[in-house]
């Protein structure tokens, strides 16, 4: 077991959550991975993650969708941690050398999934371009409400597992 899990495994439970949250902005699934401990290992804790995940109720994906930026853009609409706003400048980093068209254009797309959706767009977005997240959340707008709140949690869950693995290199 690594230091980091270590330590994890030995914060108060307070503590825990609050650590926890970076990686997940649901509260109610960071009080559960807290009450979890301790994790034996790092699969031990992925699994962890995952099960807790797909137990919750929608309203609790929608919590943790909303600690997140809307691609393109520095802010959420919920309050996060710095670590968590450093980790999602970091994901989002394709962005950055977007062009005009194309920042204007996820813009647009934004508020058109929202619109339609009732929830920000999430794409795991590590390693992607600015128009390869534009292309995945225009072909997304197409989708049923209930099989886009199943992707859009698979995303986060995705999201999840490398902010977890960003917690325990630190």
């Amino acid at each position: 077991m690594n230091e980091a899990l270590e330590r994890l495994n030995s914060l108060s439970r307070e503590d825990a959550e609050a650590e926890l949250l970076k990686c997940c902005g649901s509260t109610l699934w960071a009080r559960r991975m807290a009450t979890a401990r301790p994790f034996q290992d790092h699969d031990a804790l992925i699994a962890s993650a995952d099960s807790i995940w797909w137990a919750l109720e929608k309203e609790d994906w929608l919590e943790a969708f909303s600690r997140h930026p809307k691609i393109g853009e520095k802010e959420s609409a919920a309050a996060q941690a710095a670590r968590a706003r450093q980790w999602s400048e970091q994901e989002q980093a394709g962005t950055t050398s977007a062009g005009d068209e194309t920042r204007r254009s996820l813009v647009a797309a934004n508020e058109e999934y929202a619109q339609r959706f009732g929830h920000i767009y999430i794409v795991c977005a590590t390693g992607k371009t600015a128009d390869e997240m534009l292309t995945i959340l225009q072909g997304r707008l197409g989708n049923d409400p209930e099989k886009e709140i199943r992707i859009a949690a698979e995303e986060q869950r995705k999201i999840t597992h490398l902010r977890l693995q960003k917690l325990l290199a630190n």
